[in-house]
């Protein structure tokens, strides 16, 4: 989830791929693609070579946004490659392959390396980018979803972010692990994903050493600097479980610790309906200012400080580390898919009301089937097929939660449960399609499940009542009743939706 203004043009993506792209022909070394071939957004990632490890060496100054940086990648080429690309939109100062330096250009997010000598397919390379910048200055076709705050800054960010503090191959296909360092004046905190392995001052400065093991995809990679209060100790099932709030955040405080806090138990609760928990480590961190939306975070979401305006919000809490199986775990395959990520973290709230007793699913279905009318523009956008412009659109989170429940409908309890549960275990630490998630509801519950998958993925209007639709006659009523959870949820998916 991020603001719409975080999302490349995607005329500016497709005039990046037409300028750029000059695939190697068969048997021959060539340039990697400088997209991955994404088809709403053709000039995320690249192509030519897979990443497994970044090493990022950060030193950061609060005072004037100034970044400098050592990115160390390594990869293996998936071609014979003579040059590539690597997402960055901030100044690269030199870069060596394999030892050696090679020459680069810079043009929008795209910098092209050409090493001193061909790159043979399947041999490892390891790449060594030194940089620096001003993030917040660095916009790209009008784009920059880095953001400064009064005490630091904040690189969080979907489905881009990564370019804007390291070079990289920015798309979900290309997950790797992390070995991320901080280094900030004494005083001031700096968040990240996974383990806090070390913390050390000298000299006026404090480096905090992060470490990520399990596959993550770039954009899921973050970073929040500025005063924090810190909190460490066991998560659930004894995992570490770091927290974080801004010193800032005042009377926010307290309701926002009465929500992430709950972490742990959301996290066995997920655990029971999905299976083990994908990821080694736990928390979440709440900024007091930059932030409109709550974002996914591998290990640790990161959440607006306006969740918590009104009081706690254990809604957001469920939904965000839902996500660590669903986005995290298994990721788009491209950005078509988004419907998976969303429309089971969406349900998942709704499943969570429903072992707590403030509305079931079946209940929050009927209420959300009725808020919308037949006419109304939401109906229009189908969740499997929404579009580059409409990847984040309220449709895709809560039309995709009404899509599973029909599901659950038609195929029942037991069976959804083995769909979901399946599917995480298939796909873990890789990525999955739409087209895969059905194919493998029809094998599980031997039902064609076409006119329901139609209905509420593939079609726009409003799905009509039926055993097929999975649409129970209790939707159809004119006096649906309310259940307590929609205030919190509604609370929530406002934010949630708010691209700012």
């Amino acid at each position: 989830m991020i603001r719409r203004q975080g999302l490349r043009a995607v005329i500016a993506t497709c005039c990046a791929s037409a300028v750029f792209a000059a695939p190697a022909l068969a048997g021959s070394a060539g340039p990697g693609s400088p997209g991955a071939g994404d088809p709403y957004f053709p000039g995320y990632g690249n192509g030519g070579y897979d990443v497994s490890h970044y090493d990022l060496q950060l030193r950061y100054q609060p005072a004037d946004d100034h970044l400098q940086g050592t990115a160390t990648i390594v990869a293996a080429a998936t071609q014979d490659l003579t040059a590539f690309n690597l997402d960055f939109a901030l100044t690269a100062k030199s870069v060596r392959v394999n030892g050696a330096p090679a020459q680069f250009s810079h043009d929008g997010l795209e910098l092209t390396v050409t090493p001193t000598a061909p790159i043979a397919e399947g041999t490892q390379a390891t790449v060594v980018v030194e940089y620096e910048g001003t993030p917040s200055a660095a916009d790209v076709d009008g784009v920059n979803p880095w953001v400064r705050t009064s005490d630091g800054a904040l690189a969080v960010g979907q489905p881009e972010i990564s370019a804007w503090w390291f070079p990289g191959n920015d798309h979900p296909r290309d997950k790797a692990t992390y070995d991320i360092a901080v280094t900030v004046p004494e005083g001031t905190e700096a968040l990240s994903n996974g383990v806090n392995t070390r913390r050390s001052t000298l000299a006026g400065w404090t480096t905090w050493n992060w470490r990520n093991t399990e596959p993550t995809a770039t954009y899921l990679a973050f970073m929040a600097i500025g005063q924090y209060e810190v909190l460490d100790g066991p998560g659930a099932f004894g995992q570490p479980y770091t927290t974080a709030y801004s010193e800032k955040l005042g009377p926010l405080t307290g309701p926002a610790k009465a929500s992430i806090e709950r972490t742990p138990e959301v996290v066995e609760y997920l655990t029971e309906l999905f299976g083990e928990y994908p990821v080694s480590a736990q928390g979440g961190v709440v900024p007091a200012e930059g932030l409109s939306f709550a974002l996914e975070n591998q290990t640790r979401p990161v959440y607006s400080h306006k969740f918590f305006q009104d009081a706690a919000n254990v809604s957001v809490v469920v939904h965000e580390n839902a996500h660590q199986w669903f986005g995290d775990s298994v990721s788009v395959d491209t950005w078509r898919d988004i419907w998976i990520n969303e429309g089971f973290a969406s349900y998942s709230e709704w499943l969570w009301s429903e072992s707590h007793g403030t509305g079931t699913a079946q209940e929050l279905f009927d209420h959300y089937y009725n808020a919308y009318p037949a006419d109304d523009p939401f109906w229009q956008v189908p969740p499997g097929e929404p579009g580059a412009e409409n990847v984040f659109h309220s449709a895709v989170y809560d039309r995709g939660a009404m899509a599973l429940h029909a599901l659950r409908n038609v195929v029942g309890d037991e069976v959804m449960l083995d769909i979901t549960r399946t599917w995480v275990a298939e796909h873990r630490h890789s990525t999955g399609t739409v087209e895969q998630f059905i194919e493998l509801a029809e094998q599980k519950s031997g039902k064609q499940l076409d006119e329901l998958f139609n209905a509420w993925l593939f079609s726009k209007g409003k799905p009509a009542v039926s055993a097929e639709t999975g649409v129970a006659a209790s939707a159809a009523r004119e006096d649906v009743p309310t259940p307590p959870a929609v205030a919190e949820i509604d609370r929530a998916h406002a934010l949630l939706h708010d691209r700012g």
